[in-house]
């Protein structure tokens, strides 16, 4: 792991935030209430700065989507309420992390009742109706990596058992560079296919299985508080910051690419089936390659070929056919062809992320319309060679990433890519040369990363040639046998 400093980060480094001057008195009331929080003893990442904001009366978070009521009409009457806006650098699946705990004082002083940030809403710490607290300090437990907060560990029995330790470990880094509402603004234009990989590559070396145990203690120390204005103001430096010292810190050779399982795990199982997509997710893939197109009664099925020809007694074209036919042919090995809703499903389950290649243009808004319906956005890319196809996703859904095939090595990749506002390019030159990657020059690489796109490379099977592409810094590489992409 390379090693950083942020003592000459200036403005961005955290003796910069915390030097910041505010009211003493506000600074002594924040601190009586501080939550102590406890970690599992193998967590990784520890807060680094908190944002505190102090309510009097009613009003809107300035850091959280919610409305802070001191006399809801079911709860007793609370005299004020402090906000910890708590900043940590990193969360195992992305850069940078922003959880929260409101904790509510009464007249006298003493704790009323305390929420706290969890994956998007809040809840409630009280365990059976009792605060856990030292003091005037209320203890909350901090989601191994994930950092979402909870009053008891029997809170996270159903998500321990959904992810089965695949977000602290398999899945540690593909959030990239986090993104929310509050700094889309400022951060959406950091958010590149070159940094997601660089976050991606830093969190995979942070990997690690918790152990449940929350035996680590935190206390915020005084030092770490700071007004929330001055926290928010604060942040977009420095994520641009910590992009920069990933960029220096992590040399191409060494960036963690998206494993790509071509049409699945295709040399194991038979291609664009549930079964090669379950034997790449075995083989480690972080994503699998889909084609999908439509057939005769508007349902997206997921195969390469335009035609049925290559199985046994079948014949013409796939938009030709029902899918009560489609289902019913022998893909191999008594696999069936399946629906693009099924390969979502799968996916979900194994934690597997899809490039989907589209076959036909008619696919071109169901596909539109999984994303959005599954909110899929950080799970797919939509691939083809057809640049108009690519245009009509984007003009339908700018959030959806998408990459541009191309077969000549004559094609300028940038002023293709921006032309069509895609993010990724994604060179088909297997079968170009015999060594496909003397076309793609480190240069070639310097000016596509330059341009804000990443780079797929195409699908490939040689070692020689994978060890070539991992040196000169792709984001991503397709192969039919995913297990070759491994470390």
């Amino acid at each position: 792991m390379f090693p950083y400093n942020d003592t000459n980060a200036g403005a961005a480094s955290l003796a910069a935030l915390l030097d910041t001057p505010h009211s003493g008195p506000e600074h002594e009331l924040a601190a009586r209430y501080t939550p102590i929080i406890r970690f599992d003893s193998r967590e990784p990442f520890f807060p680094q700065a908190v944002g505190y904001t102090i309510f009097r009366q009613d009003g809107p978070s300035p850091s959280f989507p919610r409305h802070i009521e001191l006399r809801p009409s079911d709860q007793p009457a609370a005299e004020l309420a402090i906000e910890y806006a708590i900043w940590w650098d990193w969360d195992i699946g992305h850069l940078y992390e922003l959880e929260h705990v409101w904790v509510y004082v009464d007249a006298r002083g003493e704790l009323l009742r305390v929420e706290a940030s969890w994956h998007g809403g809040f809840a409630s710490m009280a365990s059976e109706g009792v605060i856990a607290g030292e003091g005037t300090h209320p203890i909350v437990l901090s989601e191994p990596g994930k950092h979402a907060f909870a009053p008891a560990v029997a809170c996270y029995d159903e998500r321990r058992q959904r992810y089965q330790g695949q977000e602290s470990e398999r899945l540690a880094g593909i959030g990239g560079v986090w993104v929310t509402p509050m700094f889309a603004d400022e951060l959406t234009s950091l958010r590149t296919p070159e940094a997601n990989t660089l976050v991606h590559t830093y969190l995979q070396r942070h990997r690690f299985q918790p152990a449940w145990d929350f035996g680590r203690r935190f206390v915020i120390d005084p030092v770490l508080l700071t007004p929330w204005s001055a926290l928010r103001a604060w942040v977009p430096g420095r994520i641009a910051w910590w992009i920069e010292q990933l960029r220096q810190g992590i040399p191409p050779q060494e960036r963690r690419f998206w494993r790509i399982g071509h049409r699945g795990a295709s040399a194991h199982a038979p291609d664009n089936t549930l079964a090669s997509f379950r034997k790449a997710a075995e083989l480690g893939a972080d994503m699998v390659e889909v084609d999908v197109q439509m057939s005769a009664d508007g349902v997206p099925v997921i195969i390469h070929d335009l035609e049925v020809d290559r199985f046994p007694g079948q014949c013409g074209a796939v938009k030709n056919h029902t899918w009560d036919e489609l289902k019913g042919i022998d893909a191999g090995d008594g696999e069936h062809i399946p629906t693009l809703a099924e390969v979502i499903s799968l996916c979900r389950e194994l934690g597997l992320g899809m490039y989907i290649e589209l076959k036909s243009g008619d696919a071109i808004a169901p596909v539109v319309q999984a994303i959005q319906e599954g909110q899929l956005y950080l799970w797919v890319i939509v691939a083809s060679f057809r640049a108009d196809w690519l245009a009509w996703v984007k003009a339908a859904d700018a959030r959806i990433v998408t990459s541009v095939l191309f077969g000549a090595p004559h094609v300028d990749p940038v002023k293709l890519a921006q032309a069509i506002s895609a993010d990724y390019v994604h060179p088909c030159w297997e079968n170009v040369s015999p060594t496909p990657h003397k076309l793609l020059t480190p240069d070639w690489v310097r000016r596509v990363h330059a341009a804000r796109l990443g780079i797929i490379a195409w699908h490939e099977e040689r070692p020689s040639e994978i060890a070539a592409l991992r040196e000169l810094g792709v984001d991503g590489i397709c192969s039919n046998n995913p297990e070759m992409l491994g470390e």
